[in-house]
């Protein structure tokens, strides 16, 4: 079975599009409450794409099975898909991922924001390393 570059692609352009978002609502001098949900389901939407290319991944070279989703990223570093430091900046996307979803009532937009502003180079790195597999 082959990678479907489709798919990849897909996914990527997704990232892409809510990367854009991301860029221009934390750039605002002042976000709103509708800013500041649009910016945390951009986010989240980005790490899911991430999460889905790289199960993709895992399920087509028939690496191991993942325990969870931060070990998705620990899968693609062993197998040099991925060097060490962005698996584990990923997995600590996966992290916030987990608090986004699990305990949406307590996030903290100080965070949410650090994130959108600085760590989503992660989330374009790991586009970098992907585009260069499927090449």
């Amino acid at each position: 079975m082959e990678l479907d570059k489709r798919m990849i692609q897909l996914r990527i352009d997704i990232i892409e599009r809510d990367l854009k978002e991301i860029e221009e609502i934390s750039r605002l001098r002042k976000i709103t409450y509708r800013d500041e949900l649009a910016l945390k389901y951009a986010l989240l939407e980005c790490i899911e794409a991430c999460i889905d290319i790289s199960n993709h991944i895992i399920s087509v070279k028939g690496f191991r099975r993942p325990m969870d989703y931060k070990d998705i990223f620990t899968i693609l570093e062993e197998n040099n898909i991925i060097d060490r430091d962005l698996s584990q900046r990923l997995q600590n996307m996966v992290k916030f991922r987990n608090i986004l979803v699990h305990k949406y009532a307590i996030v903290d937009m100080k965070i949410v924001l650090k994130i959108a502003r600085k760590d989503i180079v992660d989330i374009k790195e790991f586009i970098k390393e992907i585009l260069k597999l499927i090449a």
